[in-house]
């Protein structure tokens, strides 16, 4: 099935041997994507002067790689691994060259369609499709994972789980539920307790709540649903951790008539700009965001990578990077500063299932 990954594998080593001699020693930015069917990891440098992609290595996993996540020092990559057994890999981060080292696998409760550090970086919360659960895993000073430190049963389809910026509180979406949960944290002890209320229901019904981030400032939550394209709005209460419903958008294009499968929720820095991603049409919607209110204008779509699951912005909020989990690879685009709206993509080849993104600088 993957006959063509040692020599995809050799190319890119000797990219990557190449970026090693040449001394990468001027500020970089790598780009991470996970390959969940070559279960590899591609590593690609982003150069914003010529706005392009530059493949630099793949690195097996030996698992269905699919979600990531960065620590906050830059040191670590963590990739969970959705195939048994079950586990999150550790790998140490080279700043100069982009290379990933593995330092320790740690056992997973089950496969997560999500993984997240609290503020601290001492925990490591994940979240369960298929196994109803969230759990939250220790984090060494040496920064590799730990083990299972607790384990709660949700409503059905847990996929995602995140911390606020303060760490003291928890939300966690079940899709087929309907709702977020939302939990108290304990950073000295690593334990979640149910907050009150426990639960944030979405409406209308059936809709999938999926992903959900923060804008910087903490006054908004944005939720996308899966199985309608809707996108809610939702005042954040900080002291309490408690939500409330103030809009309801959405990512389907006007027109489509497919069934909708929506996916992923990132935000520009600056705030000013909200995009999400819908597989089925293939497409990436922009929201212009009222700064006062929170509320969502939709600004536009622009077409992308077949089957666009996962994507990320960078720092500068220039470029936009789009994995197409049917397309195996990832677009490059060129965000338009007046209009927030992304660029035609630049396609560059990624692994079998490319489905999450993240991006460093250096």
């Amino acid at each position: 099935m993957f006959k063509d990954k040692p020599i995809r594998q050799g190319l890119a080593l000797t990219a990557f041997a190449a970026a090693m001699t040449a001394g990468t020693s001027n500020a970089a930015t790598w780009v991470y994507v996970s390959n969940a069917d070559s279960q590899d990891i591609s590593v690609m440098q982003l150069d914003r002067v010529a706005g392009r992609l530059t493949p630099v290595a793949t690195v097996p996993v030996v698992g269905t790689a699919m979600p990531m996540v960065v620590s906050k020092d830059k040191k670590f990559l963590y990739v969970a691994l959705r195939s048994q057994p079950y586990r999150v890999v550790t790998f140490a981060i080279d700043g100069s060259t982009g290379g990933l080292k593995k330092i320790r696998e740690a056992a997973l409760a089950d496969s997560m369609a999500n993984i997240d550090l609290d503020p601290t970086g001492k925990w490591l919360f994940a979240a369960s499709y298929g196994g109803n659960k969230i759990t939250v895993n220790s984090v060494g000073s040496d920064g590799a994972v730990g083990a299972v430190q607790q384990l709660i049963h949700t409503a059905p389809n847990a996929h995602a789980i995140h911390a606020d910026a303060s760490g003291r509180y928890v939300f966690a979406t079940s899709l087929g539920g309907d709702h977020l949960s939302s939990w108290r944290f304990d950073p000295a002890s690593g334990q979640l307790s149910a907050n009150d209320p426990p639960l944030v229901n979405v409406s209308p019904a059936k809709t999938g709540p999926r992903h959900f981030l923060w804008d910087k400032a903490q006054k908004y939550v944005y939720l996308i649903n899966e199985l309608d394209g809707g996108v809610d709005v939702f005042g954040y209460d900080a002291g309490k951790g408690a939500l409330s419903h103030v809009q309801r958008s959405t990512v389907v294009p006007p027109g489509f008539g497919g069934k909708v499968w929506a996916a992923d929720l990132q935000m520009s820095p600056d705030g000013r700009y909200l995009y999400g991603s819908e597989r089925s049409s293939s497409t990436l919607t922009t929201f212009r965001v009222d700064g006062a209110t929170g509320r969502l204008q939709v600004v536009g779509q622009t077409a992308t990578e077949k089957t666009p699951r996962g994507f990320a912005i960078d720092s500068t909020g220039r470029f936009l990077i789009a994995a197409g989990q049917d397309s195996h690879g990832v677009s490059l685009h060129v965000i338009d500063s007046a209009t927030g709206l992304p660029g035609t993509g630049n396609s560059q080849p990624a692994g079998k299932n490319p489905n999450w993104v993240e991006i460093v600088d250096f």
